[in-house]
């Protein structure tokens, strides 16, 4: 990490506060281990001393592993960055160094979707724990996602002042710092660590997506942040479920955050595999390390006379058609990824299934979805933009229309119609970002794809009002309800959409 780490603040500081937030998360263990003999359940226990100090602990490593990573003369590099464009020629072939750091993004993105995921795992152990309806347990994924919202903002800002992997490395003592919340013995608690988790997580695929951009080749783009993005979200719902159907039986749902440890530590050590951005190390002065990092990824850089930010006029009417599709998609997206999927494992323990039973049944379905990645960035980038879109709102769909029949039924395997809808919302969400990005001008290309994402929070923040509201229909209504908007934005595409495969992006400077 010497490149990173060099130009900082205070190299030592940010290793003191990783150290200082492990040892605070280290000594809420023993918390966790008293309640062995009681199923790990430690709700209504006393919050000890040692506990609170590891609280203190974590707080103040965060802010001084911060505090180490922020660079010097920070108001001179914002103004040099203004002018710096970099970007890697339209025809560069793919080198080893390319395939590197889509393997190690793969695995980052794992790590911070699995934590968001796990959500819906750990509703019915807080449920029987805490014994507190449903509707109140709800108030988890909803701080969480609200967390994401405000983690969506605040990473954005982190990466253009830290880097893109020093921002990458802060999220990940922040993830080892949130895993606490399994040995929190009160439901408010566990509410505000999740809120914490959530901001921590939510600016890592933004952040991944800015990075890639500015070291992929212009023609290898499109796909690749489809099989990233996709392959990310994917292996991050199977390893929550996967992990849920190990070790919960064994160690209760508190083990689902705990795991934030070992994977937040991984994410740090694979901080070392991650380059940094060249437009921040130009931009700091360190132009050798920027050619080094050039040559090894083939971009190009170019300097303008006008910072490349400047604002321009509101989006045009003929471009409004285009940009409610992307939004209601993305809406129908947030609630099945953020209310069906959270909502599916405590139906299927309310219908009979154990715990570790549905959680092996969503975790085959989970490991049907990987190999459809492929499938989804190759139509991306070989067939069609437009109709991979649509067609992955289609397999989504049939997995909402295959729910509805086996909630109706009240009979059969859930992994088939399961495994639809992990495929179908994991390529959309792969999708929906790089296609919004394709599909609009530089002048407004900022605003339109931060309203879509921001969309995509919008539809999970509805889903769980539901819930906290104990307004939750069943499963076959909900799968219903969520097709009428998938079916809307589907048909507006096919309307409005815009082809981009193969396309210039400066085309759309002039195009409606």
């Amino acid at each position: 990490m010497g490149s990173t780490l060099s130009d900082r603040q205070a190299v030592w500081a940010f290793m003191l506060g990783c150290c200082a937030v492990t040892i605070g998360v280290v000594l809420h263990l023993p918390m966790f281990l008293m309640g062995r003999s009681m199923g790990y359940r430690l709700s209504g226990m006393p919050m000890d001393m040692t506990m609170i100090g590891g609280m203190v602990l974590i707080v103040i490593g965060v802010v001084v592993a911060a505090y180490g990573l922020l660079p010097r003369n920070l108001v001179a590099q914002r103004a040099a960055s203004a002018h710096i464009e970099i970007a890697a020629p339209e025809d560069a072939p793919l080198s080893a160094a390319h395939w590197r750091l889509m393997a190690v993004l793969v695995v980052a993105l794992v790590i911070d979707v699995m934590k968001p995921a796990s959500l819906g795992f750990t509703v019915p152990g807080m449920v029987a724990e805490y014994g507190v309806p449903k509707a109140t347990v709800s108030l988890v994924p909803f701080f969480a996602l609200m967390g994401t919202v405000v983690g969506s903002v605040l990473w954005g800002i982190i990466a253009d002042i830290y880097g893109r992997k020093a921002s990458i490395l802060l999220s990940a003592v922040m993830f080892v710092g949130t895993s606490i919340c399994g040995a929190m013995p009160s439901l408010a608690w566990n509410i505000g660590m999740c809120f914490m988790m959530g901001a921590a997580a939510g600016g890592m695929l933004p952040v991944t997506y800015a990075l890639l951009a500015e070291m992929m080749p212009n023609r290898h783009r499109g796909w690749s942040l489809v099989l990233v993005g996709g392959l990310g979200a994917a292996g991050g719902y199977f390893a929550a479920s996967g992990l849920s159907a190990l070790l919960q039986p064994i160690f209760g749902w508190r083990i689902l955050w705990l795991a934030n440890l070992p994977t937040g530590l991984i994410l740090l050590l694979l901080g070392r595999m991650i380059p940094e951005s060249a437009k921040f190390l130009i931009a700091r002065g360190r132009r050798a390390e920027a050619e080094q990092v050039m040559r090894r990824f083939g971009a190009v850089m170019t300097t303008t006379s006008e910072p490349t930010a400047a604002p321009r006029p509101a989006i045009k009417l003929k471009m409004a058609g285009k940009l409610w599709a992307l939004c209601i998609v993305a809406i129908a997206w947030g609630l099945v990824n953020f209310g069906l999927l959270l909502w599916l494992p405590a139906d299927f323990v309310a219908r009979g299934y154990s715990v570790g039973v549905s959680s092996g049944l969503l975790a085959q379905s989970a490991l049907i979805a990987f190999p459809t990645i492929g499938v989804a960035a190759f139509l991306y980038s070989q067939w069609s933009t437009k109709w991979a879109l649509v067609a992955m709102i289609l397999v989504t769909v049939a997995g909402l229309i295959g729910v509805f029949h086996l909630e109706s039924v009240g009979s059969g395997s859930p992994v088939l119609p399961v495994a639809l809808l992990i495929i179908g919302s994991n390529g959309i969400i792969a999708i929906l970002l790089p296609y919004a990005a394709e599909s609009f001008p530089l002048r407004m290309r900022g605003r339109t794809t931060g309203l879509v994402a921001a969309c995509t929070k919008g539809g999970g923040l509805l889903a769980q009002l539901l819930s906290i509201n104990a307004l939750v229909p069943s499963m076959a209504t909900v799968a219903a309800a969520i097709t009428v908007p998938a079916m809307a934005g589907l048909l507006l595409i096919v309307r409005f959409g815009r082809e981009t495969r193969g396309g210039d992006l400066r085309d759309l400077e002039e195009a409606p």
